[in-house]
């Protein structure tokens, strides 16, 4: 009976931390204080390492579901779209929405932390926005030089921005991103001076960023 019980205890202090780590990492971003974490749980710190081990592993544990579940519906919907400038447009404004309203997923997007579990989601997602990015060159809407490696330095620059104006200008992104549709369209095209990251380089930059630390 007394491990029986104990087993209870240690699944409802899982549960409460994962309960309590949504809502701080929402609130704050996937660098937020464990010790908060814990403490809005009700355990102890040392509680939470014993039954995680790590920030990624308790990211890995609470976001994976959350980020699927958003980033589907923004790609359905995007490919649901009639019109293929419309579908990516829209797929662009709606994915840095998701970043300017919930700093977890948008510690997501730009792949600030490299958690095993969430890196499969973010790569599935990868691979249809790239369908989204083809869709729209293949209308000749989108220029046909821009690449899904290309869309990353969408996601990092929103990211920057709504971490450092959501108290003064929360709508900044949004000029941000029309400035940049704009220039995307295939009629404003001009030859490029530089060739578009290689999956590997984009791969490199996210470690060296992770390791980096909060920007």
């Amino acid at each position: 009976m007394a491990k029986a019980g104990l087993r209870a205890d240690a699944r409802r202090n899982i549960e409460k931390l994962k309960a309590a780590a949504v809502e701080v990492f929402r609130e704050k971003g996937l660098h937020a204080p464990l010790e908060e974490i814990a403490q809005r749980a009700g355990v102890s710190t040392g509680t939470l390492y014993n039954r995680f081990g790590s920030r990624e592993a308790l990211i890995d544990a609470v976001m994976p579901d959350l980020a699927k579940d958003t980033l589907d519906k923004v790609v359905e919907k995007a490919l649901a779209c009639e019109d293929p400038w419309e579908g990516f447009a829209g797929y662009v404004e709606d994915v840095c929405r998701v970043q300017a309203s919930d700093p977890a997923l948008n510690d997501v997007i730009s792949r600030r932390y490299a958690a095993e579990q969430l890196a499969v989601v973010c790569q599935v997602t990868a691979d249809r926005e790239r369908q989204i990015i083809e869709r729209a060159q293949r209308a000749g809407a989108l220029r046909a030089d821009f690449t899904r490696e290309d869309m990353l330095f969408v996601w990092w620059s929103t990211a920057m921005l709504v971490r450092h104006t959501a108290d003064a200008a929360p709508q900044a992104w949004r000029r941000s991103i029309g400035f940049l549709l704009d220039g995307l369209r295939a009629e404003a095209a001009h030859p490029l001076p530089v060739q578009a990251l290689t999956p590997r380089q984009v791969d490199t930059l996210m470690l060296e960023l992770g390791e980096s630390g909060p920007m």
